[in-house]
């Protein structure tokens, strides 16, 4: 059912929010058009997440890259009119009615199943996220940063090393 055509921008957007700007499945679940939106209509740059919106009850700032603007705008365009304050992805049953996390995660799974994607879960966005940019020689306390992590052990953890990466790196001594 979540893998209609009919929702496939939609689907496509709030996989981008956690494989582009790496938000947490309960961040994108609860976004409303005014935190993703300007008022003329086009994406916003920088969202900013309030305490309440994260894991951890901190606020913080997610920068928007040029190609997740560009998608997030597909998707709203295709969309007529909606309020600002209701949510930015709506469920099947109303414009006014968003997901839960737990939906959503529910949604994510269903989404990399029919992709044939084994073991994705929805917080693999949001890994590949941090290990895409750690891999392009990142910053560990940039990856925090942008993690929305307290720890830099937190971010870690999330990090993959491949066996190939691991081989190039014994090749570099």
């Amino acid at each position: 059912m979540y893998l209609k055509k009919a929702f496939a921008q939609r689907n496509r957007a709030m996989m981008l929010l956690t494989h582009l700007a790496g938000l947490r499945i309960g961040e994108v679940a609860c976004l409303r058009w005014s935190d993703v939106m300007n008022l003329d209509g086009t994406v916003k740059d920088e969202i900013r997440l309030l305490p309440d919106m994260t894991k951890g009850r901190h606020a913080r700032t997610v920068f928007v890259n040029i190609k997740l603007r560009e998608e997030l705008q597909t998707y709203a365009e295709q969309l007529k009119y909606v309020d600002r304050s209701y949510p930015f992805f709506a469920s099947q049953k109303s414009v006014k009615a968003g997901f839960s996390a737990n939906s959503l995660a529910q949604t994510f799974a269903l989404l990399y199943e029919g992709a044939g994607l084994e073991g994705a879960s929805s917080h693999s966005g949001r890994r590949t996220f941090l290990t895409n940019l750690a891999n392009k020689g990142t910053a560990i306390h940039i990856l925090k940063t942008l993690a929305g992590h307290r720890s830099i052990s937190t971010t870690a953890a999330y990090l993959y090393s491949s066996p190939s990466q691991l081989k190039a790196a014994v090749e570099l001594v």
